[in-house]
């Protein structure tokens, strides 16, 4: 893919979070209060293997199916690009990010083993195991069940239904998120795990990783 120079002046943010936790509602959400806050917001979400924005009988599907490698839609309000892989391929948030135009704030939506700061979206309700004790790149958590976390935790608890108070949260800490592509840097490489998966062995490199977190926090 295609390495976007500008993007070390982005602020990156991941949200993390199981199926019905409530990520798209608040990234809908920030990316609207970005926006009001003078922000310029892109976002990057993983999806499933099967996805599909084109429709069959439209002229771009009739191109990809006919064998374009890509096929670029655009008008004078908005642009388009499908891709088909030669063979199957699991792109890394990294590699999404770089094929962005320049942008304040980049939301990245799933990937939840991604080695990029993250908010951990957690629900109570749901049952589902929580990350944040294992992966060193969850920096706050958004619940609306702060006094049902499973364990204890220094890391900044927000109210995951005040989307105005995680707002400004992320935007108190943007130095903090500034981006830096490991394709720029050499000492921050082979960090991301890439699959989405919920498995101990693809959580296992996120907790190697603390040294890099920690130069994400400017700590080492």
């Amino acid at each position: 893919m295609a390495r976007h120079e500008g993007c070390r002046r982005m602020k990156v943010v991941g949200f993390c979070g199981y199926s019905g936790s409530g990520k798209t509602t608040l990234v809908e959400q920030l990316v609207a209060r970005l926006r009001l806050a003078g922000h310029r917001v892109c976002v990057v979400k993983h999806a499933h293997h099967d996805f599909d924005i084109d429709q069959p009988g439209k002229d771009s599907h009739r191109h990809r199916a006919a064998g374009a490698y890509e096929v670029v839609i655009a008008s004078n309000r908005r642009l388009a690009k499908i891709r088909e892989y030669d063979v199957e391929a699991d792109p890394n948030p990294h590699q999404l990010i770089a094929e962005l135009s320049d942008a304040d704030w980049v939301l990245v939506e799933g990937f939840k083993h991604a080695d990029l700061l993250k908010i951990e979206i957690w629900r109570a309700e749901t049952g589902q195991r929580v990350q944040y004790p294992h992966d060193p790149f969850v920096v706050a958590i958004a619940t609306d069940s702060p006094e049902a976390l499973p364990l204890p935790t220094q890391l900044p608890v927000l109210d995951l239904n005040d989307a105005d108070a995680v707002a400004a949260y992320l935007l108190g800490q943007a130095a903090r998120h500034e981006y830096r592509s490991p394709y720029d840097d050499a000492d921050n490489e082979a960090t991301y795990v890439d699959t989405d998966t919920d498995t101990e062995a693809d959580a296992e490199p996120a907790r190697r990783a603390g040294a890099a977190a920690r130069r994400h926090d400017g700590t080492g």
